[in-house]
């Protein structure tokens, strides 16, 4: 079965930084793109940033020159480093990714991790 995990999440204060990881495992052939959402309470989930299998990027604007998103293939991970952190950055962020899985013939899948609550507060 394959699964995402996501960890690195926590309290921070304002202007702090906090570095996600999202680790795919289980019986992969192929991951294709990798993305970062996050869910504030009361509000729809949103795409916070992503990241192709060929290492393209793309942000909301609302991070953009505070967030980075990077992968390592070898690992199945992806990462988001948050800087410059602000109380409006405070939700459940979740990793989402396109996988094909062994067997391949049932084609590329959508999954989803459980979440990793990140909170910024002083």
């Amino acid at each position: 079965q394959v699964q995402l995990v996501e960890s690195g999440g926590g309290l921070v204060q304002p202007g702090g930084s906090l570095r996600l990881s999202c680790a795919a495992s289980g019986p992969i052939f192929r991951i294709n793109s990798m993305d970062w959402y996050r869910q504030a309470p009361g509000k729809q989930r949103d795409l916070v940033a992503g990241i192709t299998s060929e290492g393209s990027t793309s942000y909301a604007d609302s991070v953009k020159g505070r967030f980075t998103i990077s992968r390592d293939n070898a690992k199945n991970t992806v990462y988001l480093q948050m800087n410059s952190l602000k109380p409006e950055d405070t939700a459940v962020y979740y990793c989402n990714a396109k996988i094909l899985p062994i067997p391949v013939v049932v084609g590329t899948r959508n999954y989803w991790g459980r979440g990793t609550q990140v909170t910024v507060s002083s």
